[in-house]
């Protein structure tokens, strides 16, 4: 598979350009099409991962497919075959990193849910002893499991960085009943794909999910789901609170940027060959323990 920077579909109606994904609108339908862009610290590389986004929008489409009893979702299809016939010139393109959805109206909430104590969780714990001004017991090591799962959404930015907000807030902004049915959402889904993931060797530290409103006020599940991209996976048989962990996601990249003399603003330095590399493997090794694939 060749690596797409960016997709280019002249046919079809763009609606959105993020980070890393186009968003067409398509006859009464949503296409997602995920490109190789990688991003760090908000900015976005100049050069494509190979098969970043092949893994991220199939890791998609198997949680899609496995978690539908726990919650509705938006799928549709990934399968270009079976696309409107306006998609057609650009199967080839199309197939491995795209997928058909519904259109739906998107909440303006990104439902968070940490199991363990890492990244802004513990620089939060750290200094206030609670996440996300929730009460955690005192003394937890940096990595370690939490007691139970805790529900820790932030507002959707459009620019700039999202914030995170108490669950009263949530309430203000969608109403009770919204709030209640996403909080709940978001914790069976962790418990489950948790649990699924720990039989496969990873641990689920954090993710975050993204529901909207389908047809008749329906909450589904929407955006991605479960991917390196929205969750933070760390290898089990080297877990142990209060070292360094085994991550499946972009942090190599991260790491290697923290070496430079870069100010974290465009534009990005140039990716050396194995850094390249050595980041799509990570993500091609969680694509083969998610998926069994």
């Amino acid at each position: 598979m060749k690596p797409m920077y960016e997709s280019n579909f002249p046919n079809l109606k763009m609606l959105n350009k993020g980070k890393v994904r186009e968003i067409y609108e398509v006859e009464d339908k949503i296409l997602f099409v995920t490109s190789d862009r990688i991003s760090a610290f908000d900015v976005i590389m100049n050069e494509p991962v190979p098969m970043k986004g092949s893994i991220l929008s199939q890791i998609s489409a198997f949680w899609f497919e496995h978690t539908k009893y726990i919650v509705r979702n938006h799928f549709i299809t990934n399968n270009p075959d079976e696309y409107p016939q306006v998609c057609a010139p650009y199967k080839e393109e199309l197939a491995g990193r795209s997928m058909l959805v519904k259109k739906c109206k998107t909440l303006p909430i990104e439902c968070i849910v940490r199991g363990y104590v890492a990244g802004s969780g513990w620089k939060d714990y750290q200094k206030t002893g609670k996440i996300c001004g929730i009460e955690i017991p005192a003394g937890l090591e940096q990595y370690a499991k939490l007691p139970e799962p805790i529900f820790t959404p932030s507002t959707k930015a459009a620019e700039g960085h999202d914030e995170n907000i108490s669950f009263d807030e949530v309430v203000k902004i969608i109403g009770k009943n919204k709030a209640e049915k996403i909080k709940k959402y978001t914790l069976a889904l962790y418990n489950f794909a948790s649990e699924f993931l720990l039989e496969r060797g990873l641990v689920l530290a954090d993710t975050k999910f993204e529901f909207g409103e389908g047809d008749c006020g329906e909450i589904i599940l929407i955006d991605e789901a479960l991917t390196p991209d929205s969750s933070r996976f760390w290898l089990l048989e080297d877990y142990a609170p209060g070292k360094p962990q085994m991550n499946f996601d972009k942090q190599i990249l991260r790491d290697y940027l923290e070496t430079l003399d870069w100010n974290k603003m465009p534009p990005p330095p140039p990716l050396p060959e194995d850094i390249i590399r050595r980041t799509s493997e990570k993500y091609q090794d969680a694509f083969r323990r998610i998926t069994g694939k």
